[in-house]
C-alpha cells in the first residue's frame, strides 16, 4: 500500500481548509450559502489534481467534520455539501477514469442532485416555502430548474477541474 507523501498530505490539508472556509462563510452569510457549496466542491479539485484519491477522502472527511465544528453543529447547513456537492468532484472524476457514456452518467448525476435537493426541501423546509404554488408542483419545479442548474454546474466544475490541473501540473510538478 502506497504511503502518503508530505506533498499530498499538505494539498490534502490545504483543499480542506478552503473547503471549510467557504462552507462557513455560505453557514453564516445566508446570500452566499450555495455559493459556499458550490466553492467548496470545487477546492476539493486540489488532491484530484494529482490523482490522490486518499487525500480527497480525507480533505472531504475532514471538511465535513470541521465544518459541523466550525457551523455550530446545525448538520443541515451541510447537508447539501455532505450529500451532493462534496462527493460531486469524486463522482466525476470516476466517470473519467472509467469512461463513462457522458449522457448516462450525466442523467444519473442529475438524479442524485435532483434527489438531494427534493431531501434538503423535505427535511430543511419542512416542505413548505412562502409560496404555495412552489408547495404543489415541487417535483416538476426541482426536475426541470434544478436538472437544468444541475448541468450548468457540472460543466461549469469540469472546466474547473481543468484549469486546477493545468494549475497544479505547473505550480507542482
Amino acid at each position: 500500500m502506497k504511503k502518503f507523501t508530505a506533498y499530498e498530505i499538505a494539498l490534502s490539508a490545504l483543499s480542506c481548509a478552503f473547503c471549510v472556509l467557504f462552507l462557513t462563510l455560505g453557514a453564516y452569510v445566508e446570500i452566499l450559502r450555495f455559493t459556499g457549496y458550490l466553492f467548496a466542491s470545487a477546492s476539493l479539485l486540489l488532491p484530484l489534481a494529482k490523482k490522490s484519491y486518499k487525500g480527497y477522502v480525507l480533505a472531504y472527511i475532514g471538511s465535513s467534520v470541521l465544518g459541523f465544528i466550525f457551523v455550530g453543529g446545525r448538520f443541515f447547513e451541510l447537508l447539501p455539501f455532505v450529500m451532493f456537492f462534496g462527493l460531486h468532484p469524486l463522482v466525476n472524476e470516476l466517470q473519467l477514469r472509467t469512461k463513462l457514456n457522458t449522457w448516462v452518467a450525466c442523467f444519473l448525476k442529475a438524479l442524485w442532485f435532483d434527489g438531494t435537493m427534493y431531501v434538503i426541501w423535505r427535511f430543511l423546509f419542512g416542505m413548505e416555502s412562502t409560496f404555495p404554488i412552489v408547495d404543489r408542483y415541487i417535483l416538476p419545479i426541482i426536475l426541470i430548474l434544478g436538472t437544468g442548474f444541475f448541468v450548468f454546474y457540472d460543466y461549469t466544475l469540469y472546466k474547473a477541474r481543468g484549469a486546477v490541473n493545468e494549475i497544479a501540473c505547473r505550480f507542482m510538478k
